[in-house]
């Protein structure tokens, strides 16, 4: 005798579920949402509600298919209309995430955080800047947690004033041209002195004084504000400065918009990776040059990387990554040097309004 398999109906299984949660008057309310699309909402790009909640009701817990009660809704939200329910949790309550999800997260973050510790700082002895993988040991070595909460530049200003009390460590300067009448240019003169501003270059000509000077970022809004007194004017050259040679001065009036710090590398690894690349582009072709290395076109950057580890490599970096955007949109690939001045001229422009502590 053959027995009928009853499947369950209307059962909601967790596998595509994110789970919103907020606590209010002592009870826990849930809401079951799409992945991915909480964060759409809150953002702004999402506007159908629809699309984001995977039904209209409150639960106490999701996971078990409970559902609040009327009389919790009443006395948390004045209102048991799960609709508008719905909306307050959205906005208001805790996204939950899986523990590895959750990982994800914070790893992705502190790295965040400790790129822009490094764009931001520079060694206090040799005053160059320190790799990324060194400001993550640091973090390592202070016991850094990242919280999720908050501004990951925030975060990465915090960290620096943390590392300066162990390590020598600063932030890097920042190049700024200084304009002023003739007749205050010994006032601004005696400021900088007092503010240990490493002067770059110093031109009199007309009426006016201009002065090219390294400031720390903490004297910045002194600085603008002085400025202001002596009816002046302040412009920005460079957000931070690296060490020596990192900006070519020889011709900075004609490139003092471009970036004088590389993201997530240096200036010196970046030059010589251009150096390396011109050798590759010239001796391609010809085989009998001794000691050549057989060299491995990349056609997306459209440029020759190296040996086959080389190879390999070029393709987790940001240059490769972004000239494969580019390719998506149909637009021709970028150079090394062009695509890491592009990418840092997008930082720059965001980064304006943060100079000080």
């Amino acid at each position: 005798m053959s027995k009928t398999l009853v499947q369950p109906v209307g059962q909601k299984r967790l596998t595509n579920v994110a789970v919103v949660r907020l606590k209010k008057h002592g009870n826990r309310f849930e809401i079951a949402c799409y992945k991915n699309k909480v964060l759409s909402w809150r953002s702004g790009v999402e506007k159908d509600l629809d699309e984001v909640l995977q039904s209209q009701t409150v639960y106490s817990n999701v996971s078990k298919g409970v559902l609040a009660k009327s009389t919790d809704l009443i006395k948390a939200f004045g209102t048991d209309d799960h609709t508008k329910i719905c909306l307050e949790i959205l906005d208001k309550g805790e996204l939950q995430v899986a523990g590895k999800e959750r990982e994800s997260q914070f790893s992705s973050q502190f790295r965040d955080i400790a790129t822009i510790v490094m764009q931001k700082t520079i060694n206090a002895e040799t005053q160059r800047p320190y790799t990324i993988s060194m400001i993550e040991r640091l973090m390592h070595e202070i016991h850094f947690a990242v919280d999720p909460n908050s501004n990951s530049k925030k975060q990465a200003l915090e960290v620096i004033r943390e590392l300066q009390k162990n390590f020598p460590i600063k932030r890097s300067p920042m190049r700024i041209r200084l304009t002023v009448p003739e007749q205050n240019s010994s006032s601004l003169m005696e400021k900088l002195n007092a503010w240990n501003a490493k002067i770059v270059s110093k031109d009199e000509s007309g009426s006016q004084l201009s002065v090219i000077c390294e400031l720390e970022p903490g004297l910045f809004r002194d600085c603008d504000a002085q400025l202001r007194n002596l009816q002046g004017r302040l412009e920005i050259l460079a957000v931070s400065v690296h060490g020596e040679g990192d900006t070519n001065m020889d011709h900075y009036d004609d490139h003092e918009d471009m970036p004088s710090q590389l993201p997530k590398e240096s200036v010196d690894d970046m030059r010589q990776l251009s150096k390396r690349m011109e050798k590759q582009s010239l001796s391609t072709g010809n085989g009998n040059d001794e000691g050549e290395i057989k060299q491995t076109k990349c056609n997306t950057c459209n440029a020759y990387v190296g040996d086959a580890k080389q190879y390999r490599d070029h393709f987790k970096s940001d240059w490769h990554k972004q000239n494969l955007k580019r390719k998506t949109r149909q637009l021709p690939p970028l150079s090394a040097e062009e695509c890491f001045a592009d990418m840092e001229m997008d930082d720059s422009k965001s980064d304006l309004k943060d100079y000080s502590f």
